[in-house]
């Protein structure tokens, strides 16, 4: 079969510029390490799947795990620079966990995908990508810090700050699972509830904690 036979009714000879197609990449991966994981996901669907050929795709990332971890760096600073808008327009403390809560939840409803890739059970066996998703966990544990006491300790601190983080995810898996067992999408008002009750629980442990 030829090319010319194998294009899509849109063509892959359709020209972007540059940056246009890049962004179409992106999305394109994300959807498709969302849906498989990364190592079932292949350059060769992704480009069949964007409608450009494989060497068009390698001339904006150079391999797999390139575009990999470009994506996970994307979808960190996205949700980072989420938490800290709601952070930093919260009139109090008790607003600031709540609005920290509320921008990652508001993540899960409005790009699900995302938070499969971050989150979801497929993260990748393989050192390198491995670190690449736990870091976006150290990341969110120093986004957590700021909020907490200063008047502790750095080390109890960062533990603290790990714990809520890990509540966080643990919380949104269930969330979004339980959404998918009854075959209703969550919507931005679940979201909000999800946020305000964990929210609740992580500022009354947060008040009781004491230097040691």
């Amino acid at each position: 079969m030829s090319h010319a036979s194998a294009r899509p009714a849109s063509g892959r000879s359709k020209r972007l510029p540059a940056d246009v197609r890049r962004q179409q990449l992106l999305a394109v991966a994300l959807r498709l390490f969302a849906a498989r994981g990364f190592e079932a996901t292949t350059m060769d669907e992704i480009a069949e799947s964007a409608g450009v050929t494989k060497p068009l795709l390698y001339q904006h990332f150079a391999s797999k795990r390139a575009l990999y971890l470009e994506l996970c760096d994307g979808v960190a600073q996205s949700l980072l620079e989420a938490i800290g808008k709601a952070v930093a327009a919260a009139d109090g403390p008790r607003q600031q966990v709540e609005g920290g809560f509320a921008a990652y939840f508001h993540l899960i409803v409005t790009q699900s995908e995302a938070f499969a890739l971050l989150f979801g059970s497929e993260v990748p066996d393989d050192p390198e990508l491995s670190r690449a998703v736990r870091h976006v966990e150290d990341m969110l544990a120093e986004a957590v810090d700021v909020l907490i006491d200063a008047g502790l300790d750095e080390d109890h601190r960062r533990l603290l700050a790990y714990a809520v983080v890990g509540m966080a995810e643990g919380a949104s898996r269930y969330f979004l699972t339980l959404h998918q067992r009854s075959g209703t999408p969550p919507a931005e008002p679940d979201a909000d509830r999800a946020a305000r009750r964990l929210a609740e629980l992580a500022w009354a442990g947060l008040r009781t904690v004491h230097r040691d």
